[in-house]
C-alpha cells in the first residue's frame, strides 16, 4: 500500500513528511465545535484516493457517543479553556 514511498528520493519523503505533519496538526488544533465533525481533508493526505465508507448510528446512540466524548473532554482535559458558542456554519 506504501509502495510510493520507496520511489521517493529524500526531498520528496521530506516534502511528504512536511505534509502529513501539518494535516495531523491541523486535526490536533481543532477547537469548540470542530471538535465533532468528520475530517475527510485529513484522509485526502493519504496517496489512495477513496470514499470512506462511513455508518453513522441512530440519533439517539449518536448523541449519547457526543455526550460521551464530551465528558472524556472533561477527564482528559479538565483545564481546557470553553469554547461558549453556537453553531453557526
Amino acid at each position: 500500500m506504501d509502495d510510493d514511498l520507496e520511489q521517493m528520493d529524500r526531498e520528496a519523503l521530506i516534502a511528504e513528511v512536511t505534509k502529513l505533519r501539518t494535516g495531523i496538526r491541523a486535526h490536533r488544533d481543532a477547537s469548540g465545535h470542530d471538535l465533532c465533525w468528520h475530517h475527510p481533508d485529513l484522509w485526502d493526505l493519504l496517496p489512495e484516493k477513496m470514499e470512506p465508507a462511513i455508518a453513522v448510528p441512530p440519533w439517539p446512540k449518536f448523541m449519547r457517543g457526543c455526550i460521551r466524548y464530551r465528558q472524556s473532554l472533561d477527564e482528559q482535559a479538565p483545564g481546557a479553556p470553553v469554547h461558549d458558542k453556537e453553531f453557526d456554519g
